[in-house]
C-alpha cells in the first residue's frame, strides 16, 4: 500500500514532470529539465524550509536567554513554565522547524529517486496527456549525464562546502568545553569537510554496487545552489530578526 502510494502521489508525478519538460524543451536536452525540474520543487518547498531556517535561526538567538534560565537555579517545572513563556513572547516552537523539515523529507527523496531510476519514460508510468519525449539528448556542457561524471561530481560536493558554510551557525554555551559546545564543533567541522567528500565519492564512484548518473550530481548541485541563495537571503533578514526579538546577535 504504502509503495502505490508513492508511486501515485511523489513518484510518478516526477516523473511526468520531467518527461514534459524534456518534450518542451528544444532538442530534449535533459540537463536543462533536470535543473528546471529542481528548481521548480525548491519553489514549491521554499515557504516551508524558509519556515525552518528562521525557526533555526530564532533557536540560536534565544540560546543565551535558554542558558540564563537553565542556570537561574529554579527547580525543573520553573524552569520549563520560564522556557514556555519565552518561546510564546517570542512566536516561536521548537519543534517546528523538525515538522517542516519531515513534510519536505518524502518529497525530496521522491525527486533524487527519479533521477537515480534514469529516463525511465515507459507508457506505463506516463500519464494519458504525457507522450514519451520523442528527442532525448542526454549531453549537458559536453558531458553526458547519463552516465557519472567526475566534473559534476566534484561541483556536486564544492556546492556541498558552500551549502555548509552559509549554513546557520548554531549558538553554543558560553561554557568553555562543554558537551553542547563540543558537539556543535564537531558537527559542523563534519558538514563543512567531511560531507563534502562523502558526497563526491557517493556521486562518482560505484557506492554499495549503484553507479549513480550525472542527472543526480546536477541534481545535486541545483538544489544546493537554491539552498544558498536561501540561506544568504535568511542572512540578510536575521538582523531584522534580532531586531524584533530584541536580542543581542
Amino acid at each position: 500500500m504504502l509503495h502505490s502510494l508513492w508511486n501515485i502521489v511523489l513518484y510518478k508525478p516526477f516523473v511526468n514532470m520531467l518527461a514534459f519538460l524534456v518534450s518542451i524543451i528544444p532538442g530534449g536536452d535533459v540537463g536543462i529539465a533536470v535543473i528546471i525540474l529542481t528548481i521548480l520543487v525548491k519553489t514549491l518547498l521554499y515557504p516551508f524550509s524558509q519556515h525552518s531556517l528562521e525557526s533555526q535561526t530564532k533557536m540560536n538567538l534565544l540560546a543565551p536567554e535558554l542558558e540564563k534560565i537553565k542556570k537561574g537555579g529554579a527547580n525543573k517545572e520553573e524552569q520549563a513554565r520560564l522556557t514556555f513563556e519565552l518561546y510564546k513572547q517570542h512566536k516561536t516552537n521548537p519543534f517546528s522547524g523538525c515538522l517542516v523539515a519531515l513534510v519536505q523529507i518524502p518529497i525530496i527523496l521522491a525527486l533524487y529517486y527519479v533521477f537515480i531510476k534514469g529516463l525511465n519514460f515507459d507508457n506505463d508510468v506516463l500519464y494519458s496527456f504525457v507522450h514519451v519525449p520523442q528527442n532525448i539528448d542526454t549531453i549537458f556542457f559536453g558531458i553526458n549525464i547519463s552516465h557519472k561524471s567526475f566534473i559534476l561530481a566534484f561541483l556536486a560536493g564544492v556546492s556541498q562546502y558552500l551549502q555548509a558554510y552559509f549554513m546557520p551557525k548554531p549558538k553554543t554555551s558560553t561554557t568553555s568545553g562543554s558537551f553542547q559546545e563540543s558537539f556543535a564543533k564537531s558537527l559542523n567541522m563534519q558538514m563543512k569537510y567531511i560531507f563534502p567528500v562523502f558526497i563526491f565519492l557517493i556521486l562518482y564512484s560505484d557506492f554499495l554496487g549503484v553507479s549513480l548518473s550525472g542527472a543526480v550530481a546536477l541534481y545535486w548541485i541545483t538544489s544546493n545552489i537554491f539552498t544558498i541563495g536561501q540561506q544568504i537571503y535568511a542572512k540578510k533578514k536575521r538582523d531584522k530578526l534580532v531586531a524584533t526579538l530584541g536580542l543581542q546577535n
